[in-house]
């Protein structure tokens, strides 16, 4: 009986140990989102007590609320980067209107930045690279 009682307790030790790697994994490894984000980049910091990370900030503007249309709102995106490259790259375009690609995950990790969402590569805005005068800004030359 007591062999009977020792199998079992390695059996729920060993499902414990499972279900909390699966959780781990789910929580700081597995990518929940990826996608895009355009704005202007606002500032970008090489912070941390032990991990020294890169911390920015875009701010991203639009037009129009659901219950407010024609007003103009601007919300920031918060972000941290772990490639020494495109830090140097976002620290050369603070200020300009730039597109981020990012990996949002569900938890933080030390290592990584204090932002769930991390920023992998950026560039510049195509708007902005490539000006194309508008019909209003004929109007106006």
């Amino acid at each position: 009986m007591a062999r009977k009682g020792k199998v079992i307790g390695w059996i729920v030790g060993v499902l414990v140990l499972v279900l909390l790697a699966g959780f781990l994994y789910f929580k700081f490894l597995w990518v929940f989102s990826d996608g895009t984000k355009t704005g202007e980049l606002n500032s970008l910091t090489y912070t941390g007590y032990l991990f020294k990370t890169y911390e920015g900030e875009m701010i991203l503007s639009g037009y129009g609320t659901k219950n407010n249309y024609g007003t103009v709102q601007s919300k920031t995106f918060k972000f941290s980067v772990q490639d020494r490259e495109v830090a140097e790259k976002l620290t050369q375009m603070t200020g300009m209107r730039v597109t981020v690609h990012y990996k949002e995950y569900k938890g933080t990790l030390p290592w990584r930045g204090y932002e769930r969402s991390i920023v992998d590569s950026v560039s510049l805005d195509p708007e902005t690279d490539n000006p194309q005068p508008s019909s209003s800004d004929e109007f106006f030359l």
